[in-house]
């Protein structure tokens, strides 16, 4: 087996720093008649010495996720953002915008032409770059962050949107980790990666999406490092004194695993035993890893909900558990309803008021 390259710096130094052990690709939605068994592959994180980044270590699967409904909280989010980036001055009217989304839906094109941005055609330079949640989804991380930044013009900005490391060593955020994610950013590692491009990061906004997500904002320099603002510089700091990039630090994710498994296998069966019904809702990838984990089936959860059709009608990987549309889930009045996504919380209690009317409670897979 070949030594692990860096997928930024190509260094090939590094250390294992989580280890879920053979994991069905989280993308990977078969038909409920589908016999199975279902494919596995190691899933593992592994970060560099020499520039820090955290990254998957190695992803011999085959992208191919059924297109999800885009959440309400990431729609207020996005709005959220631009306001706080337009307010700074980083979006004048009738500028050129370029955008970098998720393959798993999304796009700020919409708001952004609201206020007079113009997008621009495919590979040509614009004003304004944004990558919301797509760069993790590139194998060669050097390349794509090179291309995004090549397609920068002079006196431009590039805006970066992560999910931040220090939140999931924080929240012990463990099943962030999947296939076809292949970078986990800290702050500095990010900013690493931008020196490399002649960039540097000058503002950063934080949000409360996924427990903690970073909007930073880079420019070219022409001649010389650029001094990053107040907000980069605590972002950095705060990441210095919780260690973030320290392998020993990143590890403890993986006592967060088995902790959390247990957790909701103990839960599920005390439910059972008690003699109340559970089903589970959002049939998101963080949630693939940790059904697997805790060997989860359809004898402890019936059924998981989910608004995108294209999901409902099959089962969970690596699971019996079949996909349910929310209005099942409903008729089924369940005692409890297993949410893991926790910033779905607000929309699902506000769209499916029968649950509570019903008796049922929702409970959050992050406070098992």
């Amino acid at each position: 087996m070949n030594q692990h390259r860096c997928r930024a710096c190509r260094g090939q130094s590094g250390q294992l720093v989580l280890d879920l052990g053979e994991q069905p690709a989280c993308d990977y939605f078969p038909l409920c008649d589908d016999p199975g068994p279902d494919p596995v592959y190691p899933l593992q994180m592994w970060v560099c010495s020499y520039c820090g980044l955290a990254q998957l270590l190695a992803d011999s699967t085959v992208p191919g996720e059924p297109k999800g409904i885009e959440p309400a909280a990431l729609v207020a989010q996005a709005a959220q953002a631009i306001a706080r980036v337009e307010a700074a001055g980083l979006l004048p009217g009738g500028a050129r915008v370029a955008e970098y989304g998720s393959p798993h839906g999304g796009s700020w094109l919409r708001l952004l032409a609201d206020r007079g941005l113009i997008p621009v055609r495919e590979a040509e330079q614009a004003d304004v770059v944004l990558d919301c949640f797509g760069l993790m989804h590139a194998g060669d991380q050097a390349a794509a962050l090179a291309e995004r930044a090549a397609r920068v013009a002079p006196g431009g900005v590039l805006l970066l949107q992560y999910h931040s490391l220090q939140t999931i060593v924080r929240y012990g955020q463990w099943n962030a980790l999947r296939h076809g994610h292949y970078a986990y950013y800290s702050t500095a590692a990010l900013a690493a990666m931008l020196a490399a491009c002649g960039f540097s990061a000058r503002m950063a906004w934080d949000f409360d999406l996924y427990g903690g997500t970073i909007l930073l904002a880079a420019r070219r320099d022409p001649d010389s490092p650029g001094e990053p603002g107040d907000s980069v510089r605590q972002l950095l700091a705060d990441e210095a004194k919780t260690g973030v990039r320290d392998p020993a630090v990143l590890g403890g994710l993986q006592s967060a695993v088995r902790a959390q498994a247990r957790g909701l296998s103990d839960w599920l069966a005390a439910m059972k035993e008690a003699g109340d019904t559970v089903l589970g809702y959002g049939a998101a990838s963080r949630a693939v890893a940790l059904l697997h984990t805790a060997g989860v089936d359809r004898d402890l959860l019936a059924g998981v909900a989910d608004a995108s059709p294209a999901k409902q009608g099959s089962r969970m990987p690596g699971t019996r558990i079949p996909v349910i549309s929310p209005a099942e889930l409903v008729a089924r009045a369940p005692d409890r309803v297993l949410v893991f996504v926790s910033d779905l919380m607000a929309e699902v209690r506000d769209a499916y008021p029968e649950v509570e009317a019903n008796g049922g409670r929702w409970i959050a897979a992050d406070d098992l």
